[in-house]
């Protein structure tokens, strides 16, 4: 690939991610819309790298209008073969994008059309191939509401990455054959063995979260760069917006491994959406997001300055950001490394507990309460659904309708965001105590917590169930929701 000055890089950049004020395409004059899978060339504080993305008419990534159909004709130039998931959107499961569940993987040079109806609200696509989704092949895919359109508002996407020199390969294989860390404890396949759980059971007899003196597993990996929008904050994205303006900034986190936490700074923001799914407002300057996770945050900017909005890297002092400016306002320099380390996100649920989604799941009664145990290893290097690995599963069933409940159970000393393919659900229940949480499609499950969700069924098929951390799903832990009629 012909490699990009850095004046050629910015204009790309500023084409494809930059001002997302979003306007209405004329998508009624194209019967599909054109998506490509390529190579394209990051400018990584002054070192370039070749990395994978996925092209739209406009850039990086796809953005349709109210009611819009996704009718997309997908295109392989990469030199592999790969296959690309629309996390959060709920296709005919031969369209989700799963390998061999039930399509194949689309061939270099081969296109493939997609058409089914959208859910409006902040979601992504990528590559359902762990090692590629760690090359960057993921871009947002945004579904705009008759409100949004009607909105007097700006929309920014800040789409979130980290990222390393090193083939996907080579990071896995430091990981795997890395050593636990400090306070990192031998355990069982499930985790903890029955001992080391009955030190840390509170009266209720549940897990809690102070793990009696263990350590939590926060990152497992230090990547070279953290980036908003393919840019770290040595050469930030910087959006232009409305002296007194209104903005929606939509955030995803598309990272392999790491947590964020969402800091606006002296700007309140008010979370109104989490995975595409309206919240009651929740007013904050910090809120976590985990991989697979979206964040919508309105912001009321009331003065004519800049507001850097930074992403911190849990446990860690590395960040990254774009930032809000006014027209003529000076942008100022921003260090990548906070002053102090971010703390560990939502140990004890309080953010997961303080959401409530505006559309609840209608009541009724539950016909299957299935629980799932997360487990795993920091060495040896294996991450476990019921204490097994993909390909040697047992999946989770239930029949077309059933309204089904199931309680995620995290046995290990690292959090996992559970995505599951095709369904929303709601968070029902937190460490055993009912609520009613927020509508998603990616939960995140601390050390030693309990989540329950509740769903009814979908398409009878098989759709998948896994973590969202990439290495722990490159070294098998997933399963299948499996629907029959």
């Amino acid at each position: 690939m012909t490699m990009m000055s850095r004046r050629g890089f910015l204009a790309a950049s500023a084409a494809a991610l930059a001002a997302t004020s979003f306007t209405r395409p004329g998508f009624a004059q194209a019967p599909a819309t054109r998506l490509r899978a390529a190579s394209r060339v990051l400018d990584i504080d002054g070192r370039a790298a070749t990395v994978w993305g996925l092209e739209g008419p406009s850039g990086q990534g796809l953005v349709l209008d109210p009611g819009q159909r996704f009718r997309v004709d997908l295109t392989n130039d990469l030199p592999e073969a790969t296959l690309i998931h629309w996390h959060g959107q709920i296709p005919p499961n031969e369209q989700d994008g799963v390998p061999d569940m039930p399509m194949p993987k689309l061939a270099p040079g081969e296109t493939r059309g997609y058409d089914f109806a959208t859910i409006p609200g902040t979601y992504w696509m990528h590559a359902h191939i762990p090692l590629h989704e760690m090359r960057l092949l993921a871009a947002p895919l945004i579904v705009r509401s008759e409100a949004d359109a009607s909105a007097d508002r700006q929309e920014v996407v800040m789409f979130l990455h980290d990222f390393a020199f090193k083939s996907p390969a080579e990071v896995m294989e430091e990981i795997t054959q890395g050593h636990p860390p400090s306070g990192q404890s031998d355990m069982d396949d499930g985790g903890m063995n029955h001992e080391m759980m009955q030190g840390m059971q509170g009266d209720s007899g549940m897990a809690v979260n102070g793990m009696a003196g263990m350590e939590m597993d926060l990152n497992d990996y230090d990547w070279d760069a953290y980036l908003t929008n393919d840019r770290t904050l040595s050469d930030p994205d910087v959006i232009r917006v409305e002296r007194n303006g209104h903005v929606r900034l939509r955030i995803v986190n598309a990272a392999a491994a790491t947590v964020f936490w969402i800091d606006t700074g002296q700007v309140e923001a008010r979370l109104v959406a989490v995975d595409g799914q309206g919240v009651q407002p929740l007013t904050g300057s910090r809120f976590g997001i985990a991989m697979g996770q979206r964040l919508d945050l309105e912001l009321d900017l009331d003065s004519t300055g800049t507001w850097p909005i930074l992403a911190l890297r849990e446990g860690a002092r590395e960040r990254t950001g774009l930032v809000l400016a006014a027209p003529g306002a000076a942008v100022p320099r921003l260090s990548a490394l906070a002053d102090e380390e971010a703390p560990a996100f939502d140990t004890d649920l309080s953010q997961e507990t303080r959401l409530v989604a505006l559309v609840p799941l209608p009541e009724r009664e539950t016909q299957r309460s299935p629980m799932v145990m997360l487990g795993g290893t920091m060495q040896p290097y294996r991450w476990t659904i019921d204490g097994r690995v993909w390909g040697e599963h047992n999946p989770v069933t239930a029949r077309s309708g059933e309204r089904v409940e199931i309680m995620f159970h995290n046995m290990s000393m690292m959090g996992h965001p559970m995505h599951l393919h095709g369904h929303t659900f709601q968070v029902v229940g937190v460490n055993g105590q009912r609520i009613s949480g927020a509508r998603r499609d990616t939960v995140y499950v601390p050390p030693m917590a309990m989540i329950t969700i509740a769903f009814d069924a979908g398409e009878a098929a098989r759709w998948m169930l896994h973590c969202h951390h990439m290495p722990h799903l490159e070294t098998g832990m997933m399963t299948e929701f499996a629907v029959s009629a």
